[in-house]
């Protein structure tokens, strides 16, 4: 639906003041807090027809004007185009993703409380790439029992994982190094389609540890259908004390649903994005972010919370987090 520039300007700066301090916006307001130079009685006919076009509502019959969830989400589409990034949280970001020697949890949960920090609301990340991810190097550690751990590194960290195979120490660093070799600066991906073609052709090296690869690509496989999702609810209570009980009984329904948070998060999506939920909708809204490593997209992060939340504020917060880990992992 085609606005004009003035209708775009009003719509903004009701869907701002509202997000700001809950009151519902009027024509008085409006020339109080907009640059327009015109009269009351028309900024008055402006608020009727956006009213009439659904990007408002009345309240009350004599009180002024709230947005809709149409209004905000012409608001979020509008203003997302040209988001622009804050350092607020870059030295954190930065000081978490130097520290090459953590694992893939720890920096995802890292990740997801710098971002429910910045923006005072409950933040989710789910990575949903892991296939995406490049193998930098492997340790195999033998265990007591027919056991291993299997420790593989990350461009975003180490994931463990724990096979069944009994092996000598001997038999898990001739693994370690061989996996390590070929496939160093591939993805999981590319080491989960080749392993089997590379196997064939190197029998006679790895037949004295071939069961100890065979079982890390067997787990390996299995985690490659895994998807990691670190939930930070603690931002639910300022929810409560900021909103309607309700619209936190919502957040927190969803933070609770794992089948739910994974279909919210688990798209194509490779820009910042919003959702904003229905005026009786069960659901809450989120604003969501791609991390994308060498073209391919491995994680996600969402900020949840009521229909009111500052959009851009969060946007601006999540541009700046996952500028600075794509360039990173980038390199």
């Amino acid at each position: 639906m085609e606005l004009s520039e003035r209708k775009i300007k009003i719509l903004n700066v009701a869907v701002e003041e509202f997000i700001k301090d809950s009151a519902p916006i009027t024509s008085g307001s409006v020339k109080d807090k907009s640059s327009l130079n015109v009269s009351t009685a028309t900024l008055r006919s402006e608020l009727n027809a956006l009213e009439a076009m659904g990007f408002l509502k009345q309240l009350h019959t004599s009180g002024g004007r709230v947005p809709t969830a149409q209004g905000y989400r012409f608001y979020v589409e509008n203003l997302l185009k040209n988001v622009k990034a804050t350092n607020a949280e870059l030295d954190e970001v930065r000081k978490l993703i130097e520290n090459r020697t953590q694992s893939l949890e720890t920096l995802v949960a890292g990740i997801a409380k710098i971002i429910s920090k910045a923006t005072n609301y409950p933040t989710v990340v789910l990575v949903n790439g892991i296939e995406n991810l490049v193998l930098q190097e492997f340790k195999i550690i033998p265990l007591l029992g027919d056991k291993c751990m299997v420790l593989i590194g990350t461009n975003y960290g180490y994931i463990t994982d724990t096979i069944d195979v009994q092996a000598t120490q001997e038999s898990c660093n001739d693994a370690s190094n061989y996996l390590t070799k070929y496939f160093k600066g591939e993805t999981m991906g590319f080491m989960i389609e080749n392993i089997k073609d590379l196997k064939k052709g190197m029998s006679g090296e790895i037949k004295a540890f071939q069961n100890v690869v065979d079982n890390i690509i067997l787990g390996l496989s299995k985690l490659n259908q895994h998807k990691l999702l670190n939930v930070q609810s603690e931002k639910v209570l300022d929810i409560v004390d900021k909103d309607r009980l309700d619209e936190a009984k919502k957040v927190m329904k969803t933070l609770s649903d794992k089948e739910e948070l994974i279909e919210v998060l688990d798209d194509d999506n490779e820009e910042i994005s919003a959702v904003v939920a229905d005026d009786d909708d069960e659901k809450c809204s989120v604003v969501k972010a791609p991390i994308i490593v060498g073209g391919n997209k491995v994680a996600s992060i969402g900020v949840f919370g009521p229909q009111k939340m500052d959009y851009i504020g969060i946007a601006s917060a999540l541009k700046v987090v996952i500028d600075e880990l794509n360039r990173d992992k980038g390199d």
